[in-house]
């Protein structure tokens, strides 16, 4: 993996960076979103409302219509309609609820969220009180997504189909929605929405002892004291592994209290329940984890939630990066024999949160292959660094994603040193690509030819919250300057206001027709 060292670069030489990989967008005569970036802000969509904004219009043939009367009483409502990955779901609700508390009357749509929504336990922390929405799948396991007055969708994968209505298992809303759906033939469109379906096999080139050998069977605290049990591996890109976990509803885990207070400040400015607290560091391969996940319910996070620990290996199986995990289960607090403190206690059954990671994960159709491997001398039971036992049948789950996971950063560091060779719109001097990037393995630095890039192509620059990118600023003026006289590129400055990822996507989108 390739790391960009903290030297500031020029704006325009950042920008050139990204555009090869997600930053052109074509001329307004042709403009649409490109490229599936990777998820740095806590998202819990599914994978059906990620299909759903290029679903279209269906056009096979309509296979079954039905209604439905929603009530204020109910939860979720099985439909008892089975979807198949491609088939055509349009969905149209009409009708009101209102809650005792609630100033009005709302429609599908939901109210709209306000702080108490923070402190609630919904089914979809996206949406507003009372809104209407859907998931696929199973219900321990299937991501919800909005629905609203109106959706349009692709169905991604296998499951069955439930409504419901977004509000606290103790809340009730008076009044009713009455739903009319449709569902229809899987049709061409739909291809690039359905999504892989795991298949389980005995077993996966490289995955064998030899490997296991390379692999410390538990991870660790920083005094070496041995903790959980290593239970599963994936074998996919960085960008494929964050992708599978927020597409299953995960979320990443802060480190430390001082990033959860941050996280929690933004998470609240955002109107999203902020759902973790901070993960402890443990150790494997001689560092701290690289990622932290978690899965739980809003607020009852404190006490129970299933949380992991990943690790990108030092070596990779048939050029395909490794990440190596520790899953376990948060059912409650205990005494830390350590040290008397209080620390979470785990569910000794540890197989059973391995199986939790599957199944959520393999619901994405962004697994193409499950396996289990029995390593030599498996771990069956042991006892964690705070003390704690638990017990394995010793397998360790394997998952391989949806992409290659072929390492780019020899790439990636070619394409670097030569923009920072060809553009220099300050006029500075800088040193070689060495002081600039930092890799585990050795990489060529030669800078190479660029690619002219093509002038109908524009730049569009959308700074997140907090950032000190700002369209008024000289770094912003010379990058934009630079780009249009050397390269006959437009660069446009769109500042999004502080909402939710789903609303400044549709403003983007608009923004870009």
């Amino acid at each position: 993996m390739v790391h960009v060292m903290s030297k500031t670069l020029p704006l325009s030489t950042v920008l050139l960076l990204l555009l090869p990989a997600y930053s052109l967008v074509p001329s307004p005569a042709r403009a649409q979103l490109v490229g599936d970036t990777a998820p740095p802000k806590q998202l819990a969509n599914s994978a059906a409302e990620q299909s759903s904004a290029a679903a279209g219009k269906p056009t096979g043939k309509k296979s079954l219509a039905k209604d439905f009367t929603l009530t204020g009483d109910s939860l979720w409502t099985d439909t008892g309609i089975d979807l198949q990955p491609g088939q055509h779901v349009v969905i149209t609700a009409k009708g009101t609820f209102r809650y005792v508390d609630a100033k009005s009357d709302n429609g599908p749509e939901g109210l709209s969220r306000g702080f108490k929504d923070l402190l609630r336990i919904l089914p979809f922390n996206d949406a507003g009180r009372g809104a209407l929405i859907a998931r696929i799948g199973d219900p321990d396991t299937a991501q919800a997504f909005l629905v609203g007055a109106s959706k349009d969708i692709v169905s991604p994968i296998t499951g069955r189909l439930a409504l419901g209505i977004n509000q606290a298992k103790s809340d009730t809303g008076e009044g009713t929605y009455t739903v009319h759906l449709e569902v229809y033939a899987a049709d061409a469109a739909a291809g690039g929405n359905v999504r892989t379906v795991s298949k389980v096999v005995d077993s996966m080139p490289g995955i064998d002892n030899s490997l296991f050998a390379k692999i410390p069977r538990r991870i660790a605290d920083k005094d070496g004291n041995a903790g959980d049990m290593v239970n599963f591996l994936m074998l996919g890109s960085e960008a494929a592994m964050q992708k599978v976990f927020t597409t299953a509803g995960w979320v990443k885990v802060d480190a430390d209290v001082k990033g959860t207070l941050l996280h929690g400040i933004i998470g609240s400015l955002s109107k999203e329940s902020y759902l973790t607290m901070p993960m402890s560091q443990l150790y494997l391969f001689g560092r701290p984890q690289d990622y932290g996940w978690a899965h739980a319910e809003p607020i009852s996070v404190v006490a129970s939630r299933n949380h992991l620990r990943i690790w990108k290996a030092p070596f990779t199986v048939n050029g395909t990066m490794l990440w190596v995990g520790a899953a376990t289960h948060d059912i409650g607090f205990e005494r830390d024999q350590r040290n008397n403190g209080v620390t979470h206690k785990i569910d000794p059954d540890i197989d059973l949160e391995r199986d939790y990671v599957q199944k959520t994960l393999s619901s994405t159709g962004l697994v193409v292959e499950v396996s289990h491997f029995l390593p030599d001398n498996p771990m069956k039971e042991a006892k964690t660094a705070t003390g704690g036992s638990f017990h394995s049948s010793g397998q360790v789950l394997v998952l391989r994603l949806a992409d290659s996971g072929k390492d780019l950063s020899a790439s990636f560091a070619r394409m670097f040193c030569s923009v920072l060779r060809s553009e220099n719109p300050d006029g500075g001097e800088w040193d070689g690509c060495p002081t600039y990037l930092k890799s585990e393995q050795p990489l060529s630095l030669e800078p190479g030819s660029l690619d002219k890039i093509p002038a109908d192509y524009r730049v569009l620059v959308i700074p997140g919250i907090l950032s000190s990118c700002q369209a008024n600023t000289q770094a912003f003026a010379e990058g934009q300057t630079h780009l249009r006289e050397k390269h006959g590129l437009t660069v446009e400055f769109l500042q999004t206001p502080n909402e939710s990822s789903t609303a400044n996507g549709a403003r983007i989108a608009k923004y870009l027709k």
